[in-house]
């Protein structure tokens, strides 16, 4: 089969669930993960002719892809402020908000001289610890996940980006106390409520692990508070906590961490003009 007539047979097949734009950048993706071939390498071979092996790649691919599953999964990577990560279906796949996020620490951050002591809570893939170990190189970091499988992905990107953290498999809701004193702390915890579950799009829903995504409706801050109190025990005088928050709850989650012995609060919008993330500094 030729790459052309596979390429019409991935948009005839799809396009009833995904926009064509969709469908062809799905289609590209898979071309260079499996093919090695760029979007102008397809035009310029579009008569190539493809093995078997190399169809029935791009035909389970457009099964899954007709199930809705995340095209991350599919090729089992992505990625993140400029890192490569594997993704499977024991973590969830890092947003550019998430990004965002991690850009901040280090643009507040880059001017610091000595080693920073991080804790990155909520790992799933490592995405953040290992982006802020891999650009705050004299930090030593740290990453905590209540799932094993999801410390299993991390430790290997970490291997994988020839970084440093060291991966804790615990549940934060039940720690009393934090190992160590650190200069920031730093969580993107469960924070969809279940009556925004509708909002969610199927690929993520009936694919990504629910434990990394809801909270439940009647305390939607529960990972926030205990993640503040434990921060109030164990950050350096004039440390950092950082959050990536839900942006319904923008103003509620700022005024949480208030009340407690944190000082200077900034609630941060993203690039899509939704509360997204906080700082607050201890001292």
């Amino acid at each position: 089969m030729k790459i052309s007539d596979l390429r019409n047979d991935f948009l005839k097949s799809l396009s009833k669930i995904y926009d064509t734009q969709e469908v062809l950048s799905f289609f590209y993706i898979l071309s260079e993960k499996r093919l090695g071939l760029k979007r102008v390498d397809i035009a310029l071979q579009i008569n190539k002719e493809l093995d078997e092996e190399e169809v029935l790649y791009f035909t389970e691919a457009e099964n899954r892809l007709k199930n809705q599953e995340p095209i991350q999964y599919i090729t089992g990577e992505t990625c993140f402020y400029g890192l490569s990560f594997l993704v499977n279906n024991h973590v969830l796949i890092p947003r550019p908000e998430t990004e965002e996020l991690v850009d901040w620490i280090i643009k507040d951050m880059k001017n610091e001289k000595h080693g920073l002591k991080v804790l990155d809570i909520g790992t799933g893939s490592g995405c953040i610890a290992i982006s802020l170990a891999k650009n705050l190189p004299q930090s030593k970091v740290y990453a905590i996940d209540i799932s094993g499988k999801a410390i299993e992905v991390a430790r290997q990107n970490a291997k994988t980006n020839e970084t440093e953290v060291e991966f804790i498999n615990s549940d934060i809701l039940n720690e009393e106390i934090l190992e160590g004193d650190f200069d920031i702390i730093v969580s993107n915890p469960p924070y969809v409520r279940e009556l925004e579950k509708k909002e969610i799009k199927p690929n993520v829903l009936d694919n990504e692990p629910s434990q990394a995504l809801f909270v439940s409706d009647n305390n939607p801050l529960l990972f926030y508070k205990k993640i503040t109190t434990l921060a109030l025990e164990k950050l350096k005088p004039d440390g950092y906590l950082y959050f990536e928050i839900n942006q319904y709850l923008g103003d509620k989650t700022k005024k949480m961490i208030e009340v407690s012995k944190f000082k200077s609060v900034t609630l941060k919008k993203d690039i899509y003009n939704n509360d997204r993330m906080i700082r607050a500094r201890l001292n």
